[in-house]
Protein backbone atom coordinates (compact mmCIF):
# COMPACT_ATOMS: atom_id res chain seq x y z
CA UNK A 1 0.00 0.00 0.00
CA UNK A 2 1.48 3.36 -1.09
CA UNK A 3 2.12 5.84 1.90
CA UNK A 4 0.13 8.97 2.23
CA UNK A 5 1.99 12.59 1.69
CA UNK A 6 2.72 14.07 5.39
CA UNK A 7 0.46 17.07 4.52
CA UNK A 8 -1.92 15.15 4.13
CA UNK A 9 -1.40 12.80 7.43
CA UNK A 10 -1.09 16.43 8.90
CA UNK A 11 -4.02 17.57 7.66
CA UNK A 12 -6.09 14.35 8.87
CA UNK A 13 -4.59 14.68 12.56
CA UNK A 14 -6.01 18.34 12.19
CA UNK A 15 -9.23 17.25 11.41
CA UNK A 16 -9.22 14.65 14.15
CA UNK A 17 -8.44 17.33 16.74
CA UNK A 18 -10.97 19.61 15.57
CA UNK A 19 -13.55 17.00 15.57
CA UNK A 20 -13.02 16.18 19.36
CA UNK A 21 -12.60 19.86 20.58
CA UNK A 22 -16.25 19.76 19.07
CA UNK A 23 -17.65 16.63 20.74
CA UNK A 24 -15.74 17.76 23.68
CA UNK A 25 -17.73 21.39 23.34
CA UNK A 26 -21.54 19.58 22.98
CA UNK A 27 -21.23 17.57 25.55
CA UNK A 28 -19.70 20.40 27.91
CA UNK A 29 -22.22 23.10 27.02
CA UNK A 30 -24.96 24.19 29.31
CA UNK A 31 -28.39 23.50 29.27
CA UNK A 32 -30.25 25.44 26.58
CA UNK A 33 -33.00 26.66 29.14
CA UNK A 34 -30.28 28.36 31.58
CA UNK A 35 -28.58 31.92 30.93
CA UNK A 36 -25.97 32.11 33.61
CA UNK A 37 -24.22 35.70 33.53
CA UNK A 38 -25.52 36.67 30.60
CA UNK A 39 -28.08 38.52 28.76
CA UNK A 40 -30.97 38.21 25.71
CA UNK A 41 -31.49 40.68 23.35
CA UNK A 42 -34.38 40.74 20.73
CA UNK A 43 -34.00 43.32 18.17
CA UNK A 44 -36.63 44.14 15.75
CA UNK A 45 -38.41 40.85 16.54
CA UNK A 46 -40.81 39.20 19.27
CA UNK A 47 -40.68 37.33 22.16
CA UNK A 48 -43.86 35.34 22.07
CA UNK A 49 -44.89 33.15 25.14
CA UNK A 50 -48.06 31.02 23.74
CA UNK A 51 -49.76 27.49 24.65
CA UNK A 52 -49.46 27.74 28.03
CA UNK A 53 -46.82 29.38 28.90
CA UNK A 54 -45.85 31.56 31.56
CA UNK A 55 -43.09 34.63 32.11
CA UNK A 56 -41.48 34.24 35.73
CA UNK A 57 -39.25 36.77 37.79
CA UNK A 58 -38.70 35.27 41.03
CA UNK A 59 -37.04 37.65 43.82
CA UNK A 60 -33.47 37.25 44.74
CA UNK A 61 -32.98 34.19 47.02
CA UNK A 62 -36.55 32.94 46.42
CA UNK A 63 -38.35 31.11 44.31
CA UNK A 64 -41.22 33.67 45.02
CA UNK A 65 -42.54 35.50 42.14
CA UNK A 66 -41.78 39.09 41.79
CA UNK A 67 -43.79 39.53 38.21
CA UNK A 68 -45.99 36.71 36.45
CA UNK A 69 -47.74 36.75 33.08
CA UNK A 70 -49.11 33.94 31.23
CA UNK A 71 -51.19 30.56 32.05
CA UNK A 72 -52.65 31.12 35.48
CA UNK A 73 -55.14 28.58 36.30
CA UNK A 74 -57.18 26.45 33.79
CA UNK A 75 -57.64 28.30 31.15
CA UNK A 76 -57.02 31.71 32.44
CA UNK A 77 -54.37 33.85 31.58
CA UNK A 78 -53.41 36.38 33.88
CA UNK A 79 -50.85 38.70 35.34
CA UNK A 80 -49.84 39.29 38.41
CA UNK A 81 -46.68 41.78 40.01
CA UNK A 82 -45.22 41.89 43.67
CA UNK A 83 -43.10 44.24 45.39
CA UNK A 84 -39.41 42.82 46.20
CA UNK A 85 -40.42 42.90 49.86
CA UNK A 86 -43.23 39.95 48.59
CA UNK A 87 -46.51 42.13 49.23
CA UNK A 88 -48.69 42.17 46.47
CA UNK A 89 -48.59 45.33 43.72
CA UNK A 90 -50.83 44.80 41.52
CA UNK A 91 -52.37 41.88 39.88
CA UNK A 92 -54.77 41.35 36.80
CA UNK A 93 -57.27 37.77 36.73
CA UNK A 94 -60.31 36.04 38.23
CA UNK A 95 -58.88 32.74 39.66
CA UNK A 96 -62.02 30.73 38.08
CA UNK A 97 -59.83 29.09 35.43
CA UNK A 98 -62.30 30.32 32.52
CA UNK A 99 -60.51 31.84 29.22
CA UNK A 100 -63.14 34.05 29.07
CA UNK A 101 -63.86 35.05 32.59
CA UNK A 102 -64.43 38.86 33.19
CA UNK A 103 -60.56 39.75 35.34
CA UNK A 104 -60.80 43.25 37.38
CA UNK A 105 -57.62 44.95 37.53
CA UNK A 106 -56.28 45.28 41.14
CA UNK A 107 -53.90 48.02 43.45
CA UNK A 108 -52.39 46.68 46.26
CA UNK A 109 -51.03 48.61 49.40
CA UNK A 110 -48.03 47.72 50.91
CA UNK A 111 -49.93 45.20 53.45
CA UNK A 112 -51.71 43.71 50.27
CA UNK A 113 -55.01 45.37 50.79
CA UNK A 114 -57.15 46.11 47.91
CA UNK A 115 -57.55 49.93 47.55
CA UNK A 116 -58.63 50.29 43.80
CA UNK A 117 -60.30 48.10 40.99
CA UNK A 118 -62.20 48.21 38.83
CA UNK A 119 -66.00 47.31 38.53
CA UNK A 120 -66.17 44.41 35.60
CA UNK A 121 -69.46 43.84 35.67
CA UNK A 122 -70.90 47.42 34.62
CA UNK A 123 -67.30 49.47 34.47
CA UNK A 124 -66.30 52.14 36.13
CA UNK A 125 -64.72 52.02 39.53
CA UNK A 126 -65.04 49.60 42.45
CA UNK A 127 -63.58 50.34 45.19
CA UNK A 128 -62.62 52.61 46.77
CA UNK A 129 -65.88 53.62 47.70
CA UNK A 130 -65.85 57.49 46.93
CA UNK A 131 -68.04 60.14 49.28
CA UNK A 132 -71.19 61.58 47.45
CA UNK A 133 -72.33 65.31 48.70
CA UNK A 134 -75.61 64.41 50.98
CA UNK A 135 -78.87 66.38 49.61
CA UNK A 136 -78.55 70.16 51.09
CA UNK A 137 -80.84 72.49 52.80
CA UNK A 138 -83.35 74.50 49.73
CA UNK A 139 -84.41 76.89 52.61
CA UNK A 140 -82.08 79.41 51.59
CA UNK A 141 -82.39 81.41 55.08
CA UNK A 142 -80.32 78.50 56.47
CA UNK A 143 -77.69 78.54 53.91
CA UNK A 144 -74.50 80.35 54.61
CA UNK A 145 -75.08 83.95 54.25
CA UNK A 146 -74.16 87.71 54.82
CA UNK A 147 -75.40 90.91 55.11
CA UNK A 148 -71.96 92.93 55.23
CA UNK A 149 -71.15 95.57 53.12
CA UNK A 150 -67.63 94.23 52.72
CA UNK A 151 -66.19 90.67 51.48
CA UNK A 152 -67.08 88.36 54.13
CA UNK A 153 -66.11 84.44 54.39
CA UNK A 154 -69.49 82.84 54.87
CA UNK A 155 -68.24 78.90 54.41
CA UNK A 156 -64.82 76.99 54.59
CA UNK A 157 -63.51 73.67 53.49
CA UNK A 158 -59.89 72.28 53.81
CA UNK A 159 -59.16 69.47 51.16
CA UNK A 160 -56.24 67.51 50.00
CA UNK A 161 -55.59 68.00 46.61
CA UNK A 162 -54.69 64.47 44.83
CA UNK A 163 -56.31 66.06 40.96
CA UNK A 164 -55.23 69.19 39.40
CA UNK A 165 -58.73 70.72 38.58
CA UNK A 166 -61.71 70.99 40.69
CA UNK A 167 -65.36 71.76 40.37
CA UNK A 168 -67.42 74.08 42.00
CA UNK A 169 -70.78 74.57 42.07
CA UNK A 170 -72.81 77.15 44.41
CA UNK A 171 -76.31 78.35 44.21
CA UNK A 172 -76.60 81.81 45.14
CA UNK A 173 -79.79 83.97 46.00
CA UNK A 174 -80.52 87.41 47.52
CA UNK A 175 -83.16 88.67 50.19
CA UNK A 176 -86.28 90.41 48.78
CA UNK A 177 -84.86 93.63 47.12
CA UNK A 178 -81.58 92.63 48.14
CA UNK A 179 -78.35 92.58 45.98
CA UNK A 180 -74.70 91.43 46.22
CA UNK A 181 -71.77 89.36 44.91
CA UNK A 182 -70.72 85.63 45.78
CA UNK A 183 -66.99 84.85 45.19
CA UNK A 184 -64.45 81.51 45.76
CA UNK A 185 -60.78 81.91 47.43
CA UNK A 186 -58.45 78.86 47.26
CA UNK A 187 -55.64 79.50 49.33
CA UNK A 188 -56.04 82.88 49.52
CA UNK A 189 -55.68 83.49 46.02
CA UNK A 190 -59.38 84.58 43.89
CA UNK A 191 -60.41 81.32 42.11
CA UNK A 192 -63.20 81.89 39.18
CA UNK A 193 -65.08 85.13 38.56
CA UNK A 194 -67.31 86.77 40.96
CA UNK A 195 -70.85 86.10 40.09
CA UNK A 196 -73.64 88.78 40.56
CA UNK A 197 -76.36 86.82 42.77
CA UNK A 198 -78.99 84.94 42.33
CA UNK A 199 -76.46 83.63 39.38
CA UNK A 200 -75.13 80.33 39.96
CA UNK A 201 -71.49 79.88 40.03
CA UNK A 202 -69.92 76.39 38.49
CA UNK A 203 -66.55 76.75 37.51
CA UNK A 204 -63.72 73.96 36.58
CA UNK A 205 -59.91 75.41 36.87
CA UNK A 206 -56.50 74.26 37.67
CA UNK A 207 -56.42 74.35 41.41
CA UNK A 208 -52.75 76.45 40.83
CA UNK A 209 -50.58 76.97 38.01
CA UNK A 210 -47.89 74.55 40.07
CA UNK A 211 -49.59 71.27 40.73
CA UNK A 212 -46.53 69.95 42.17
CA UNK A 213 -46.02 71.74 44.43
CA UNK A 214 -49.89 71.31 45.17
CA UNK A 215 -50.07 67.70 45.14
CA UNK A 216 -50.67 66.26 48.34
CA UNK A 217 -51.24 69.50 50.69
CA UNK A 218 -54.20 70.75 52.12
CA UNK A 219 -56.02 73.56 50.45
CA UNK A 220 -58.36 76.41 52.14
CA UNK A 221 -61.70 76.58 49.94
CA UNK A 222 -63.56 79.60 51.02
CA UNK A 223 -66.67 80.93 49.74
CA UNK A 224 -67.20 84.81 50.29
CA UNK A 225 -70.06 87.15 49.82
CA UNK A 226 -70.62 90.92 49.86
CA UNK A 227 -73.85 92.61 50.01
CA UNK A 228 -74.67 95.71 48.65
CA UNK A 229 -78.17 95.71 50.61
CA UNK A 230 -80.10 93.05 51.95
CA UNK A 231 -78.49 89.21 52.42
CA UNK A 232 -76.66 87.34 50.03
CA UNK A 233 -76.61 83.63 50.31
CA UNK A 234 -74.62 80.54 48.86
CA UNK A 235 -75.17 77.23 49.07
CA UNK A 236 -72.39 74.72 47.56
CA UNK A 237 -74.43 71.91 45.93
CA UNK A 238 -71.58 69.75 43.78
CA UNK A 239 -67.52 69.68 44.20
CA UNK A 240 -65.38 67.74 43.23
CA UNK A 241 -61.64 67.09 42.09
CA UNK A 242 -60.68 66.24 38.04
CA UNK A 243 -57.85 65.48 35.42
CA UNK A 244 -56.48 68.54 33.50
Amino acid sequence: MPQLPEDIIDRLTQMERRIQQLSTAVNTRPALNTITGGEVEISDGTLKISDGGTLLVQRPGTTEAMFRVGSWQGAEYGLEIHRQTGSKALTLFNGDGGATSLQPLRIYDNGSREIISDDVNTGGLARPWLAMLPPQDTTQTRWPQSAATSWTTIAVSYNPVWQPKMRLLLNTRVSSGGAGQVRVLVNGVQWGDTVTAPNDFDYTALLGSDFGALHATTVKVEIQAIATTGTVYANPVLMHGRQS
